[in-house]
Formats: C-alpha cells, sequence, structure tokens
C-alpha cells in the first residue's frame, strides 16, 4: 500500500488541534486532536511510499514508532485515504494509458471524494470501461447525454434514433452543425467516437449502434437513457415500448423537454420501482380525463411543427440525466430512482415527484413494496446532504 491523503480535499486548521478535510458539507470531515508533529507528518503521505519507509522517515522525524501506521488507520477509517497502487487490474490497465488517464483525472479525483476505500474511485472509474448503455433519441437532449457519457469513460454507448439531423438539433455539447442533413445515427455514432477519452476503431464504434441486448460478443445492456426528441415520451412514456425492458429486467431513465419543462426520471428498475405503466394508471386514477388527452398527443394528428426546447434547459437536462446515470453504473441508488424531477421556464424551479408503483400494473412493483398505488404530492425542499465530522 502506497497510501496517500486524497489529494481531491482541501485541508486547513480549524482549530490548533483540528484539521478539516474538505470544504462542503457533503464530504467535509473534520479529525482531531492533531498535534503539530502529526500534523507534518501528513505531508508525506502523497502516495509515494510505503509503509514502512513512512514509518522510517516518521522515526527519522523523532515521531513514536508505529505513529505513522496508527495515523494512516485512523485516516482511512474516516473515508480520507487513497491507494496510489490499488483499484485491481481493471484500474492498473487504466493507469498504464497516460493519454486516457489524463483526460480522466478530474473524473478520478470526484470518485476518490464519494468511494470511501482506498482505490475505491480508481476502481469505479476503470469498471466505466466495461460498461454498454444505450441511448433512445439523439435530438439537443439525448445526444448531449450520449456525449457526456462517453465522455466519463463509459466504454460503450449505443445510440438509437431516425430520420436526419436538423438545424435545431445542433447543441454545443451534442450534434455539430456541419452534421445537418446526415442521418442520425451515423452522426451520434461519431460523435460518442469524438468524446471518448479512448477513441474506437471506427468500425467497432459502428458495430454497436442500433445492436440489441445480448447480441453474440456484447456486453449486456446495463441501462437505457430514453430521451425522445419529442419530450411528451420522457413526461408521458409509453408502456408498450418499455414493455421489453421491464420484462427483461432493464433498468431505463426518462429524460427530455417538452413545451419549456425539462424532466429527469423517473429510473425504472423494473419489478422495484414505478415503470411507465404505473406513471399512467397512477395519472388516469387522478385524472379520468388523461388516457383520452394521450391518444390524441399520441396520434400525431395535431404534431406541432417545432417542438418547444430551449437549448440551456435541454443542455441542463442532458448534464443531470448524465450524472444521474453515471451515479446508477458506479453503483448507488440516485435520486431519480422511483422519483421524477422537473423543472420549467422561467424560474427553473426544481419540483420532485415521487411515483409509487401500481397495484393493478403487470410489472408487479406493487407487489414488491406493498405499495397502495398513490403518488406523493410534489416536494419542492431537495433532498439534504450530509455531513459526516469525525474526531479524537
Amino acid at each position: 500500500m502506497h497510501p496517500m491523503v486524497k489529494p481531491a480535499l482541501r485541508r486547513a486548521w480549524r482549530e490548533r488541534q483540528t484539521i478539516q478535510f474538505g470544504v462542503t458539507p457533503a464530504h467535509a470531515v473534520s479529525i482531531g486532536p492533531v498535534d503539530t508533529a502529526t500534523g507534518s507528518l501528513l505531508e508525506l503521505l502523497d502516495g509515494t511510499r510505503g509503509l514502512e519507509l513512512l514509518d522510517a522517515q516518521a522515526r527519522a522525524m523523532g515521531l513514536p514508532d508505529g505513529l505513522a501506521g496508527t495515523l494512516v488507520r485512523r485516516l482511512a477509517a474516516a473515508g480520507l485515504i487513497d491507494d496510489a497502487t490499488c483499484g485491481g487490474p481493471a484500474a492498473e490497465a487504466l493507469r498504464s494509458r497516460a493519454d486516457v488517464l489524463d483526460r480522466l483525472r478530474p473524473d478520478a479525483a470526484a470518485l476518490s471524494v464519494v468511494d470511501r476505500e482506498p482505490g475505491g474511485g480508481m476502481r469505479r472509474l476503470a469498471a466505466r470501461r466495461g460498461i454498454r448503455v444505450q441511448v433512445r433519441g439523439a435530438g439537443r437532449v439525448g445526444a448531449s447525454v450520449a456525449a457526456l457519457l462517453s465522455a466519463a469513460g463509459v466504454g460503450r454507448v449505443d445510440v438509437l434514433d431516425g430520420g436526419c439531423v436538423e438545424p435545431g438539433d445542433v447543441t454545443p455539447g451534442g450534434l455539430p452543425a456541419g452534421a445537418i442533413g446526415e442521418r442520425r445515427e451515423p452522426a451520434a455514432r461519431g460523435l460518442v467516437r469524438r468524446s471518448a477519452p479512448q477513441r474506437p476503431p471506427r468500425s467497432a464504434a459502428g458495430a454497436g449502434v442500433g445492436a440489441g441486448a445480448g447480441a453474440a460478443g456484447d456486453p449486456g445492456l446495463s441501462l437505457v437513457l430514453v430521451c425522445p426528441r419529442d419530450g411528451l415520451g420522457a413526461y408521458a412514456p409509453d408502456p408498450g415500448a418499455a414493455a421489453d425492458w421491464v420484462e427483461g429486467g432493464v433498468p431505463h431513465l426518462y429524460a427530455g423537454v417538452v413545451e419549456a419543462t425539462g424532466v429527469v426520471g423517473p429510473l425504472v428498475l423494473p419489478g422495484g420501482t414505478a415503470c411507465a405503466g404505473c406513471l399512467e394508471l397512477g395519472r388516469t386514477d387522478r385524472d379520468p380525463g388523461w388516457p383520452r388527452l394521450l391518444a390524441q398527443w399520441r396520434s400525431g394528428g395535431r404534431r406541432i411543427p417545432v417542438p418547444a426546447c430551449d437549448l440551456a434547459l435541454a443542455s441542463t437536462v442532458a448534464g443531470l440525466t448524465a450524472a444521474h446515470a453515471l451515479s446508477f453504473l458506479d453503483g448507488e441508488l440516485p435520486l431519480t430512482t422511483g422519483i421524477r424531477w422537473e423543472t420549467s421556464l422561467p424560474l427553473l424551479d426544481w419540483r420532485r415527484e415521487a411515483l409509487a408503483p401500481h397495484p393493478r400494473c403487470v410489472c408487479g412493483a406493487a407487489r414488491g413494496s406493498g405499495s397502495s398505488g398513490k403518488t406523493e404530492g410534489e416536494d419542492t425542499s431537495g433532498a439534504a446532504g450530509s455531513h459526516e465530522t469525525m474526531a479524537g
């Protein structure tokens, strides 16, 4: 082990015998009492020394035997120690690719803050390279989501969409102006390839677009992101379109913009959280006229010529969607799990709606959760962060 104090966390003396690591309440930790001599030993925890060398240098500084090991264990228990050599074979392979890792160092630093285990951040980052996701939709939201996931190190990002790129699809983080007139799937494939820290060969990059889950030699889908160009498909998702994912147990996350309202969530865990069918049944219980409205909106008879999709709002939705997707892919359950977040122009206040599994839905999630089928009202308070303080 080559321990180092996590460099992503700023540290400062709170008072003469207490050191605070980290700035924000979500990840700040205070350690004390720490005398000045022990504090000087912190400077040696930079990942270049093993424990034996640390002990020897501590003795040379006149510090007691075993103090270095005690300090490392104490900091590790507080989630403050990283290891420049840990993370397993996949992490070691990533470290060997300096060109790729240089692109991802800020992501690795962020993951080191999130994961308390030494080497855990690098382990999570390396694991992304073996993940396959699918993005349904290559408009202002979907294309940006695909680019962000690829740039964050997700190894395979497939994009499904039809038609050709239109001028209104162009965004700074998504499809470029040069793609106007191209077919959306090849254009999105090029965007994903250009965004990746390690660009795959063109043939490999193209092989996955449009491929189904479980194709020979392909990793299975870890997540489907439903980002339709018509945001109605995210706000009121079609249960029929999601039936195969629900039956196959494929997690899927909805996101989009409809009529100047951004929607992120829910993240559906089949059999565990509310699915598109639960949403539709629950809304119908509260509003008997909802099925009639949906039938007209989905029929295509009164399609609006230009969807209302503000560029900045679409970029905000795409960024938040990618962040929630990465959190899930890294092994967490983000606050879109069974929850939908909405924000609308011009005030951009985020609203939270918890969505309960419906007892009449064929997905069966209500049987596992004991849900009554009722949907909680909006909660604008958001989610509170946690602040862990450790002393002694």
